[in-house]
């Protein structure tokens, strides 16, 4: 969340608005990330201590993938901006 605030702040600045809507998407992503977890926080740990397995397999491929992608296109466009400016 806070390399999607700094690539949305640093964009806002250099008026690179394809930028901008990357860095604010990956902030709404991280909140909903956030907001996702802790409504879910006592199912999960419930299933703990009744001796289950909290663990979902599709949100765990889906909070991965998520994370990769958007740390690898903020890697990309950081690089891009540096090499542009």
């Amino acid at each position: 969340m806070v390399a999607g605030i700094l690539l949305a702040r640093y964009a806002a600045e250099s008026l690179h608005f394809a930028f901008a809507f990357v860095g604010i998407a990956q902030v709404v992503g991280g909140a909903a990330i956030l907001l996702w977890s802790g409504r879910h926080y006592e199912n999960l740990h419930g299933r703990l201590r009744a001796g289950e397995t909290p663990v979902h397999p599709t949100a765990v491929t889906l909070v991965g993938v998520g994370s990769i992608v958007f740390t690898g296109l903020s890697t990309v466009l950081a690089i891009i901006i540096t090499l542009s400016g």
